[in-house]
């Protein structure tokens, strides 16, 4: 008989939203613990990867309140943004109404499953009583001079009509639609990130990160230590800086390289009077791929500018050349070249004809610039090179950098590959920068009393390829709040990322009226003790919610240093070897699923297929699995209900057969390996696989019965263990078998199972016999059985005395509780 599921899990959903057992309190005294899942967009309806990892939220949840925790796992929704406006376009009606409606639906299946999550405390980042808070700290930011507009070539997005940010180009495409990313030149405001960089390249204050997301960000920040310097443009007083961590070469400078995007290049293209065919280089340069275009093996191109400059160190005169190989991205955006001693730039001197000079001579075979093939990129010795000749080039580095800032030619310094975060946007369904132009009074923010400003609803959605706010005028033009004339709006909306930049900190206080969250209830839950989303957020949402961490810390709303203590990055569900995709044809509906095996099922399978930071492939034989040890667990106990409830706690180990002791031994290993696996590896795969095991074990005692007093304790025992080990992947079955052998509380309130370390051990043990590195037999004996003995009685064996006879021994090794090897 299958267990009736459906019964049961709606049974214990009520019981746990009645008895508000994952509600956390402020005011309540015990040792905190937040656990937090990356809150999802409310796409409409959860998919197998929202049940996966929620799956394991969820289980560290119940761990953590068994172990007597006060114990925060909260939920929210991502709910501005791109996805949410194109869906409302695509079914005729507004952002606000679907995506609403759309919350409610994934509220409601997460119910289904029965996740522990803290309902009073959900936000979703589309609502003005979370938005508003958004925009304060926008105001904060462009206080303390890190929010700033300025005109930059940007990232655009044609299908999505809207500007990306560096990190959300993905192979030239774009990270949301795939569409092909271009450049263009628009007035957008920006995150001073980068006044952090160095502060977010220290990870040691967190406990436990994945290398590879530090990594990752590490290379994503890029720190480079090298030197300024300074080239003088000819008939101008200007200066061009460079950044280069080869200081050695700087006598070798023949050319000057820099993108269509450098500012003095734009500067020229505002020349009506400036080449067409330099112009028309420039737009196609600037719409190709950047990976593409930074890429060893792309095809170098370029033109010269028309401008030269000098080089610092020996006055020659540079050519200042626009190309396609150089990206604004590093360092000052200008590249001073060195052909003979850098391979991009040897190819490109070659192309174009540009001269050459060797400044760092082979020691071992004497270069000959007519030789030459390839750019000499080793070390070697300074030529060519003035003062510093004969030095090694590694050592002249330091010395060259210092003399020229001693001679006012640049300075030593740091660069860093991350730039500021550009957080405009050119849609409608985003937070509104609360910022108003006026003619008299410039650039003025919307006072804090005023916030939030509110999206209007009145809005033109998928009838224009402009921003869409730009047709609601009398929401555009407003008044001056400081002289009271007329004004218009900012019309570009934040990143979405910026509402997930905060969001952990504002379910410490979700329901503050008076500010984002207060210093004591964020010094009481922060930094999130476990948070887990996909790696895929390792250069984008982790990057900026420890930036913007870092900053309300510096404002004085939060005491640490770091938003998440531990990081958990899980795989994804796949299908037939790929991800689960519309596109690809094999997404599984989790609510088919639970209808049909309910919703421990599902999360048994999830958490049984695969370690969490590995992809879990969906099987439905693993579903079936997963549904039948469940039933399995549910008959053993029914069967044997009676034995159960009636069995004595206590009882006597020495009336145990070797048969029941072996079952005493699986109950407390299996108790002391499910805990172990949970707390210090979560590894809740092999916890899952050992209480298979245990249950296995369960089922080998026939009749239990007829079994005589002491030995019932023991197989009552071995089964009153089973809810409480399930309980952190099949609640649901756990709290109703609990509940069926007279316990009077949840699970949860029983605190963690336990384990005697004397009952680990094995009564006997199996010794593989070996001879000459050839297993010929094994032995079981008592644990505690000595050297001498175990050697007896290998010997002894029959098909031992049949593999050594007529044979010397010439020594026996014996390996502890694994092997005894016979030399002959």
């Amino acid at each position: 008989m299958e267990y009736p599921f459906d019964k049961i899990e709606k049974k214990w959903q009520n019981i746990w939203l009645e008895k508000k057992i994952f509600n956390a309190r402020n005011d309540d005294k015990r040792e905190t613990y937040y656990i937090l899942s990356m809150f999802p967009y409310p796409s409409g309806a959860l998919h197998m990867g929202h049940v996966s990892n929620y799956s394991i939220g969820d289980a560290i949840t119940r761990y953590k309140l068994m172990q007597g925790y006060n114990v925060m796992q909260p939920m929210g929704y991502d709910s501005f943004g791109m996805p949410a406006e194109n869906f409302a376009i695509q079914h005729n009606s507004h952002p606000q109404i679907t995506t609403e409606e759309n919350i409610a639906i994934m509220r409601n299946q997460f119910n289904s499953i029965g996740f522990g999550f803290d309902w009073e405390r959900e936000v979703s980042t589309c609502r003005p009583e979370y938005y508003r808070w958004g925009q304060w700290f926008f105001k904060r930011l462009y206080e303390k001079g890190l929010a700033y507009k300025k005109k930059s070539f940007v990232n655009w997005c044609d299908d999505c009509q809207t500007v990306l940010a560096n990190e959300q180009v993905e192979d030239g495409s774009c990270w949301r639609c795939g569409s092909e990313v271009r450049q263009k030149e628009l007035e957008q405001w920006f995150f001073k990130i980068t006044d952090y960089a160095e502060e977010l390249l220290d990870f040691s204050k967190m406990i436990d990160w994945p290398e590879r997301v530090i990594t990752m960000q590490t290379n994503w920040i890029g720190k480079s230590i090298g030197t300024r310097i300074d080239f003088r443009m000819i008939n101008s007083e200007e200066l061009l800086p460079v950044f280069t961590t080869r200081p050695d070469t700087i006598f070798g400078c023949t050319f000057m390289a820099l993108p269509p995007e450098h500012p003095f290049v734009s500067r020229w293209l505002e020349n009506p009077q400036y080449d067409d065919s330099i112009r028309k280089f420039c737009e196609e340069v600037m719409n190709e791929d950047k990976i593409n275009r930074a890429a060893e093996d792309t095809t170098k191109k370029g033109v010269y500018s028309g401008y030269d400059c000098l080089n610092p160190v020996n006055g020659e005169k540079v050519q200042i050349w626009i190309t396609n190989y150089v990206l604004m991205d590093y360092g000052t955006g200008a590249v001073m070249a060195v052909p003979t001693h850098d391979q991009r730039d040897f190819e490109f001197a070659r192309k174009y004809d540009i001269p050459m000079k060797i400044v760092i001579q082979n020691p071992e075979n004497e270069l000959v610039l007519e030789d030459m093939e390839a750019a000499y990129i080793e070390p070697g010795v300074l030529v060519n090179s003035g003062k510093f000749n004969g030095m090694r080039s590694e050592e002249s580095k330091a010395a060259i950098s210092e003399w020229m800032e001693a001679n006012a030619m640049g300075e030593k310094t740091v660069t860093y590959r991350l730039r500021d975060w550009g957080v405009s946007r050119q849609r409608y369904w985003g937070n509104p920068i609360p910022v108003i132009y006026c003619d008299k009074c410039g650039e003025v923010l919307v006072p804090d009393e005023e916030l939030p400003v509110l999206l209007p609803d009145n809005v033109q959605l998928g009838k224009t390829t402009q921003n869409p706010l730009l047709s609601v005028e009398d929401w555009v033009n407003t008044t001056c709040p400081g002289c009271g004339g007329k004004a218009r709006r900012e019309t570009d909306t934040m990143d979405t990322f910026v509402d997930s930049s905060w969001y952990f900190a504002r379910y410490a206080d979700a329901g503050n009226t008076k500010e984002p969250f207060s210093r004591e209830a964020a010094d009481k839950w922060l930094p999130v003790d476990q948070y887990i989303g996909g790696i895929e957020h390792a250069c984008m949402h982790l990057l900026y919610a420890r930036f913007f961490h870092k900053f309300m810390r510096d404002m004085g709303m939060v005491s640490c240093d770091e938003p998440f203590a531990r990081l958990l990055t899980q795989g994804m569900v796949t299908k037939d070897g790929a991800k689960m995709s519309k596109s690809k044809g094999n997404i599984v509906d989790p609510q088919y699923i639970i209808d049909r095996f309910g919703s421990d099922t599902v999360r048994t399978f999830m958490l049984f297929s695969s370690p969490p930071e590995k992809d879990v492939e969906w099987s439905d034989s693993g579903v079936k699995g997963a549904f039948r040890f469940l039933n399995r667990i549910w008959r053993i106990i029914e069967d044997n209900l009676d034995v159960i409830n009636s069995a004595a706690p206590e009882y006597n180990s020495d009336n145990l057969s070797k048969e029941m002791t072996g079952l005493r031994r699986s109950t407390h290993f299996t108790t002391w390996k499910v805990l172990h696996d949970i707390a210090d590896r979560m590894q809740f795969n092999t916890a899952i696989a050992a209480v298979m095991e245990h249950l296995n074990n369960v089922y080998a005692i026939s009749e239990p019965a007829a079994l005589g007093k002491d030995e019932q304790s023991v197989f009552a025992e071995a089964c009153r263990k089973i809810p409480q080990l399930i309980y952190f992947f099949a609640p649901h079955i756990s709290e109703e078998l609990w509940e069926v052998m007279g316990n009077t509380t949840l699970v949860h309130e029983a605190g963690l199972p336990t384990y005697k370390s004397e009952f680990l051990q094995k009564e006997v043990v199996t010794y593989a016999i070996q001879i000459m590195g050839k297993v010929r037999g094994k032995l079981e004996v008592p644990v505690d059985t000595d050297e001498e003995e175990l050697k007896k009685s290998a010997l002894e064996l029959e098909n031992v005395q049949k593999y050594i006879e007529g044979k010397k021994i010439k020594k026996i090794i014996v390996i502890p509780r694994k092997l005894i090897s016979i030399v002959v």
